[in-house]
């Protein structure tokens, strides 16, 4: 019970300590996860992190998952998810709580006009990063980006159909050009 109880505070502080994204978290988890408690390697994170990128969700709640498996069995990587996402949800349970009440003060519609222009910047700012990792020849582009692009932008088709569409015309494009450089060979 020592160990659940010593993993869930590490992870609550990593939940409670990391703003701005998934990255953030990785400097908490070198110092505490690796270098304190030797729960895991910093080459075990990295690829735990990797593996949650690749997955639904948050990042953070993956990868703290992820090591809570590797060091507990199931329940750790329970209790380590649950954990880092705990901070998070009695902030924003706070914050509901009390936003109702304050939400017609102009300070407050302000700051809200603030967060907005900035959630903006943050938005355009991972699409282009985005962009140049994912735009990796022009048959990216022109083969799956313009046509999802304009089927988002003009039609009402799900997000989920465009998603599964561009993974199937990925899979497509890598097996074609796998067969052309097969034959030439």
């Amino acid at each position: 019970m020592k160990e659940y109880l010593s993993l869930f505070w590490a992870f609550v502080k990593v939940g409670g300590l990391t703003f701005g994204g998934g990255y953030a978290m990785l400097p908490i988890l070198q110092r505490d996860i690796v270098e304190k408690h030797h729960w895991v390697t910093e080459e075990e994170v990295m690829d735990y992190y990797a593996m949650a990128q690749c997955l639904p969700g948050i990042i953070m709640i993956n990868t703290s998952a992820f090591i809570g498996q590797h060091r507990k069995g199931t329940l750790g990587g329970f209790v380590a998810g649950f954990a880092s996402a705990l901070p998070s949800l009695v902030i924003i349970t706070i914050i509901a709580a009390f936003l109702t009440a304050f939400a017609e003060y102009p300070v407050v519609q302000n700051a809200f006009a603030g967060i907005r222009a900035c959630v903006v910047v943050l938005i355009v700012n991972a699409i282009i990063k985005l962009w140049k990792s994912a735009m990796v020849d022009w048959k990216s582009i022109v083969i799956i980006f313009l046509p999802i692009f304009l089927l988002s932008v003009f039609t009402e088709i799900s997000p989920i159909i465009l998603v599964v569409a561009s993974a199937v015309a990925g899979i497509v494009i890598t097996l074609i050009s796998n067969k052309r450089g097969g034959e030439g060979a």
